[in-house]
């Protein structure tokens, strides 16, 4: 394909001001990275910059021994493994007859589904409509209200309205109904829209920390994003008496920044393998309203 001079020249502005965006969002990472593998001696006179110094594993030796931190990863894990498949199991379930032109309410219910994406609920009737329904210190609440999002339902119908008619035709002549259509046709070919929606589900249900703030009381069910904040808002939490320690290689700094490592890491490691599946996805379920 012939590139002129304008179209390289926008090219490679546009990879360098990438470029500068990366790096700008790479040095706090690594400076924390850097921090949780040094020991507390440098980290106390603020030695570390991007690289460690005075290597050590003793923060993260201390992290990974800390079982109710592992509790709170396993919950925020298993919450959001689960909510990640009910999430697309409902987006698909309301997403394919919403792209039906025979189903008669199609546009009633689009112009409720962009109403609920513009106008959010206001905080109070939400939070006495969420604990009446008993989701109060429950970790339920970390998954029912997130099972559907209506700005991912239209990036689904989207897709799903672009599906081949002469497929879907064939089938219905074979015998097909449309519970067998959606499961056994459209959703296998739709793996596109489904890893983007469910990167989408994923890091916001790994990452939220709104809903355990004002639900969640019971530090038993701290998720992870809750447990970090207690950890950094309370030392004793941390580790107690970790002051008078003199002879531990770690100390509070270097033990919340191992923390931090600890939570991003299954997110960092994800997110390559549905990378490739994004972009497409994202662009496909766009073209169309």
């Amino acid at each position: 394909m012939y590139e002129s001079k304008g179209d390289k020249l926008f090219t490679a502005v546009i990879t360098a001001a990438l470029l500068v965006l990366a790096v700008i969002a790479l040095v706090p990472l690594l400076s924390v990275l850097a921090t949780s593998f040094s020991s507390k001696r440098v980290v106390d006179l603020n030695l570390v910059t991007l690289w460690p110094k005075e290597f050590t594993f003793a923060s993260w030796g201390y992290i990974v021994d800390r079982l109710d931190l592992w509790k709170s990863f396993f919950l925020t894990f298993g919450s959001t493994l689960i909510g990640t498949v009910l999430a697309l199991l409902m987006t698909a379930l309301l997403a394919y007859p919403l792209s039906k032109p025979e189903f008669r309410w199609g546009s009633v219910l689009m112009i409720g589904v962009v109403i609920a994406m513009i106008f959010k609920a206001p905080i109070i009737p939400y939070f006495l409509t969420v604990r009446g329904i008993g989701l109060y210190n429950n970790p339920l609440v970390l998954i029912v209200p997130h099972i559907l999002n209506p700005f991912n339902l239209i990036i689904m119908r989207t897709f799903f309205k672009q599906f081949p008619k002469e497929l879907e035709e064939a089938a219905f002549l074979e015998g097909s109904g449309y519970f067998r259509m959606l499961f056994q046709f459209v959703l296998p070919l739709s793996k596109a829209v489904l890893a983007t929606l469910a990167l989408f589900y994923g890091v916001v249900l790994w990452n939220q920390f709104q809903h355990p703030l004002l639900f969640i009381q019971n530090p038993d069910l701290f998720p992870l994003q809750m447990k970090i904040r207690q950890f950094i808002t309370d030392e004793n939490a941390l580790v107690p008496g970790i002051a008078s320690s003199v002879n531990l290689m770690y100390n509070e700094r270097t033990l919340r920044a191992a923390t931090v490592i600890f939570a991003i890491t299954p997110i960092i490691i994800v997110y390559p393998f549905l990378q490739k599946y994004f972009v497409k996805g994202a662009m496909i379920g766009s073209v169309k309203g």
